[in-house]
Formats: C-alpha cells, sequence, structure tokens
C-alpha cells in the first residue's frame, strides 16, 4: 500500500494546529495575541484553551490506540499509518507534559514569592 499523501498532509496539519494550540495555553506567543483564537473571536480563556489542547491529545492517543489495535487484529496492512498515529501521538504527550511541567514551574515560583 502506498501513502496517501493528503492523509499525510492533514495529519501534518492537525499536529500544528495541537502545536499552536499548546503554544498559546503556554501563553508562548503566537500569531492570534493575547485574547484571540486564529478566526479572530474572542477566546473563552486559558482554561478552556488548555482543555481544548488535552481533548486534542486525549483525541489523538484514542485515535491511535484504535489504530494500533486494528493492525494487530488485521483489520489494516498500513504499518506507516499506525507508526504515523502513534507517534503523532508521542508527540502531543510529550507536549502536553512538558506544558504541564512549565505551569508547575511558573506556579511553585509564583508560590515562593515575598509578599
Amino acid at each position: 500500500m502506498s501513502i496517501d499523501a493528503s492523509r499525510l498532509m492533514a495529519m501534518r496539519t492537525a499536529i500544528l494546529e495541537q502545536n499552536s494550540a499548546l503554544q498559546r495555553a503556554a501563553g508562548v506567543g503566537g500569531a492570534a495575541g493575547v485574547g484571540a483564537t486564529e478566526n479572530g473571536t474572542a477566546a473563552g480563556g486559558f482554561g478552556d484553551a488548555l482543555r481544548n489542547a488535552l481533548g486534542q491529545v486525549n483525541e489523538m492517543q484514542s485515535q491511535s490506540s484504535a489504530i494500533s489495535e486494528a493492525y494487530e487484529r488485521g483489520e489494516t496492512t498500513d504499518i506507516a499509518a499506525v507508526m504515523l498515529a502513534r507517534q503523532q501521538a508521542s508527540i502531543g504527550f510529550e507536549a502536553t507534559l512538558q506544558v504541564r511541567n512549565k505551569l508547575l514551574t511558573a506556579y511553585r515560583d509564583i508560590m515562593n514569592m515575598p509578599v
């Protein structure tokens, strides 16, 4: 089986969108700026951005598990798609873990500030 280029580009776009969402959640500057999304509408805030990013990571993890199980059952033979989905889920999880670590560090720094 050959790799479908449009599917590969869709996965790449999903990864880039997730990266942007995680950067916005972490407070790292993006093209949208503070309080706005890419569409120019007002964002729900930090909590909503974080919730959306975690939802996307969870969905990628679920898709990765589903495609891996389908491969193990013999329902699909496209090992490239399986490995790509697993790597995508792994990268999303690692990015989420790094955001969590940065948030914890920021929280500790704030709590240790003299008043």
